[in-house]
């Protein structure tokens, strides 16, 4: 049977009680944009230490994750990412994990919050419900995240399959403004997932034995979650080198395209300055078909003769 309670506009709590196991029951508290409020609700009621609640607030940000052992409790700090204006970013999830309790604190993380209510709705399809462990609860708040998180590789792979297209279809302005976009969302879910292992980990090795033996091989799931979410990266990661090495040969061949045919241009139209400068020079006695009475036609000819070889030459030589 599990139980809703709403303590304030910010904080949900729900007890999850199986009665199949009596004298065992878990609370979940959700707490979302904590401010001073909500932290002084949690330091009356549970008496936690006030760094850490001040790390907690919705006004702190943590610049890396925390796991630190306390005698009563646990507290946790991980980092996820979220789509955010088609931008990948990180967003923080703390945890204070207890004998019977698990308190989430998080700026209105759309599946945490979904998490919640199927918990208040279907309780009784948890995991958690059936062990009434917060370690159970904790995993299947993490598997939802992770799940989450291969959500958004998947956005990152179309986004690549996309930013190929565009280049093969000769686009390399928008490619190279694409793949810098794609890039950047994939540095930032690698700088974030990058130590969850070690954290679960460590969780698992936690001389409160949060994670006992029948739990185990749930917490070997998350781990193995966070090593095909890091090979997936590293895959991606070689995607993207490749196809920037690709924009990038097709960028230079398309500059040495432009480059050759100015070239080309500027060799062709020479012979055509040569000829006015020199019939524009003030030797008027000496300046050969000056008297002609064809003399314009015939140096136009001239010219047009000139460059009419250069261009074979060229087009032997395969320039053009």
């Amino acid at each position: 049977m599990n139980k809703y309670q709403k303590i304030s506009k910010n904080i949900s709590r729900l007890k999850i009680d199986n009665p199949a196991t009596k004298d065992k029951e878990l609370y979940w508290t959700n707490v979302v944009n904590p401010l001073k409020k909500e932290l002084k609700y949690l330091r009356d009621k549970y008496k936690f230490n006030f760094s850490y609640l001040e790390m907690s607030s919705a006004k702190s940000t943590a610049q890396r994750p925390i796991v630190v052992e306390e005698k009563d409790y646990i507290f946790m700090i991980l980092h996820f990412p979220i789509l955010k204006n088609k931008n990948i970013i990180a967003t923080e999830l703390d945890f204070f994990i207890g004998s019977n309790y698990l308190i989430t604190l998080h700026q209105d993380i759309k599946p945490m919050n979904d998490f919640f209510n199927l918990a208040k709705k279907d309780g009784e399809s948890l995991i958690s419900y059936n062990f009434e462990s917060p370690a159970a609860l904790l995993y299947e708040l993490l598997t939802r995240l992770m799940q989450d998180t291969f959500s958004l590789l998947d956005i990152n792979n179309k986004a690549i399959t996309d930013v190929e297209e565009i280049i093969f279809s000769e686009n390399q302005k928008q490619a190279a403004s694409q793949i810098l976009t794609v890039r950047r969302n994939f540095i930032n879910i690698r700088r974030i997932m990058q130590t969850h292992k070690a954290v679960i980990k460590k969780l698992m090795s936690a001389e409160s034995h949060l994670v006992g033996k029948e739990l185990k091989l749930y917490y070997d799931k998350l781990v193995n979650n966070s090593k095909n979410i890091w090979e997936i990266l590293e895959n991606q990661k070689e995607m993207i080198d490749a196809l920037q090495n690709t924009n990038e040969s097709m960028l230079n061949y398309q500059i040495s395209n432009i480059m050759k045919t100015l070239t080309l241009f500027s060799v062709i139209v020479y012979p055509l300055t040569l000829f006015a400068s020199v019939f524009g020079m003030n030797t008027v006695k000496s300046m050969p078909l000056i008297d002609h009475p064809y003399g314009f036609w015939l140096i136009m000819v001239m010219m047009v003769l000139a460059s009419s070889i250069m261009i074979f030459y060229f087009k032997k030589k395969k320039w053009l």
